[in-house]
This record gives C-alpha cells, sequence and structure tokens, in this order.
C-alpha cells in the first residue's frame, strides 16, 4: 500500500491541473490549490440514512496526520475530515491506525472512510473507491536562496546542471525522462540529498514539493533554500493524488464526501487548512 506521494499527469506543465481552479489568500503569498469548479452548482446529496462517519487514519506522516505530544491526534488530513463532517452536519469520529493495517480495517468494518494519503491507483482502486482528489504533490527544484543554476526551470535553461534526486525515485526517472542534459547526482536517502544542497555540492536538488517545503520551513535547512521553477505535474510518474477512500459501492458516502469537500472549499476553509499545515505551499 502506497502513500499518495506524487500527482496527475501535464509532463512539464508549471501547474495547470487540467484546468481545475486555483487561487491565493490575499493575505499570504503561498499559492492557495484548489481542485473544484467554482462554477458547478453544489447540490447537496441526501445523507439522511448517515449517522455517524468513522474515519480512518495514520498517525506518522506529518503534516497529513500525526500526534501532537500530548497525543492529541492531527494534521491536515484530520482536520480536513472534521471540516467535511461539520459541513454535512453529521458526528464523526478520527481514529489512528497502523499504516499497514488500513485497508483491512476498513474492509473489516472498523471504519467507514480512510483519509491517510493513500495514493489513488490501479491497485488501491481496486480495493475501493475514492472521491475526487483533494490533493497532488508536485514535483519541484530546490535550490539554495539567491543562486538559481539558471534563467528558468526548463530542460534547455537548465542544461547540465548538477541536480541532486534520491536514488530509484520516480522523480528520479521523471528527470531521466524530461530533463535528459541534467548531470544527475542520486543520493540513497533525503537527507543525504538535502546536505548536499545545503554544502553546495548539487546546484539544485528536485523531490517531492510537500517532503521539501517542510524540509525549508524547518530548523534542519537552516533557512537555505527555496523552491525553483515549476511545480510540475505527471500521474505516469507520480500518481494521481490524494483522496477520501470508502468501501466499494458505498456511492451515498462517496458522493457526500465529494459534496462536502467541494463546500469546505467554496466557503474558503480548504484554503485555511492549506496554509496552516503548508505555510510555504507545495505549487
Amino acid at each position: 500500500m502506497d502513500r499518495g506521494k506524487f500527482p496527475p499527469r501535464l509532463a512539464l506543465a508549471a501547474f495547470a491541473l487540467l484546468g481545475l481552479a486555483c487561487g491565493a489568500l490575499a493575505q499570504s503569498s503561498a499559492f492557495t490549490p484548489s481542485f473544484w469548479d467554482p462554477n458547478r452548482r453544489l447540490v447537496r446529496p441526501d445523507t439522511s440514512a448517515i449517522h455517524l462517519i468513522r474515519f480512518l487514519t495514520a498517525d506518522d506522516y506529518p503534516p497529513f496526520n500525526f500526534t501532537l505530544p500530548d497525543g492529541t491526534l492531527t494534521g491536515f488530513n484530520v482536520d480536513l475530515a472534521r471540516a467535511v463532517c461539520e459541513e454535512l452536519q453529521i458526528p464523526c469520529t478520527v481514529q489512528a491506525r497502523r499504516w499497514d493495517t488500513l485497508v483491512s480495517s476498513l474492509d473489516d468494518n472498523m471504519g467507514d472512510a480512510l483519509i491517510a494519503s493513500l495514493a489513488v491507483n490501479a491497485k488501491s482502486r481496486a480495493q475501493m473507491d475514492f472521491t475526487a482528489p483533494y490533493f497532488v504533490l508536485p514535483g519541484r527544484f530546490a535550490i539554495r536562496t539567491g543562486k538559481p543554476p539558471a534563467a528558468a526551470a526548463t530542460p534547455e535553461k537548465m542544461g547540465a546542471s548538477k541536480v541532486g534526486v534520491v536514488a530509484g525515485s520516480a522523480h528520479e526517472a521523471w528527470l531521466k525522462a524530461f530533463f535528459p542534459m541534467l548531470d544527475l547526482k542520486p543520493f540513497d536517502s533525503a537527507d543525504a540529498a538535502h546536505a548536499a544542497l545545503i554544502k553546495g555540492n548539487v546546484d539544485a536538488l528536485f523531490g517531492d514539493a510537500v517532503s521539501l517545503g517542510v524540509w525549508m520551513n524547518g530548523s534542519e535547512s537552516i533557512g537555505c533554500c527555496s523552491y525553483f521553477g515549476g511545480p510540475f505535474l505527471d500521474s505516469a510518474y507520480f500518481g494521481e493524488g490524494i483522496a477520501i477512500g470508502v468501501r466499494k459501492n458505498d456511492a451515498a458516502l462517496r458522493r457526500a464526501f465529494d459534496y462536502g469537500l467541494a463546500r469546505v472549499a467554496e466557503r474558503g476553509i480548504y484554503a485555511e487548512l492549506y496554509l496552516k499545515y503548508f505555510p510555504i505551499g507545495a505549487f
């Protein structure tokens, strides 16, 4: 079972999201994505048969879902689940379980829905049904602040720049396909790649935008770095995004979630949660 680490296909597209609307909060410089058509008329589905929603998640994948020192379960997924329940006016619980038991727990009726950054792909679609995506995770370059390796993040401009990437990752494969002239420097881990960028051993680093953002916003980066170019979206390499999963053929609950997610976005709550947990953004 894979966590949702990567996004929908638009090769070398710097954020089009297949025409999905995007916006930004006036008070913030972080770009706030939206995955819902603002012109679509929302019709509330019949939820009279739904009396309680039991969400399942994990607690080891910050900033999406994690446990605070006092034991409180929190994170973007957790807050979003609660916001959807409030919009639907249906009581809900959010329970953390071990990552490798989530799908079996749903199958065994120990919960009604998964909101745990589970990757939407052919394997997971065979196990459950999903709402429309509420998040994708683009690939992006990071550079030492103020030291871009080129005028723009394009294959032509970046040329043979020295770029770090995690060995064997989807991001490495994507760079080989679309930036073939780069001098790639594969590393065994993200930590090693981060260290190489801080020390100036590479001109740039390419990886999952959210993970890069969390690192750059933390103390370990010592304020070294910033995004450069992108974001880049490609479902063939990065997957289809993140959505809420329900048991097969539970159309009533899936439709309720799709409505709730769209309403949460329409009311600006999604943007607030995004900026709370991703303060320097991913897009």
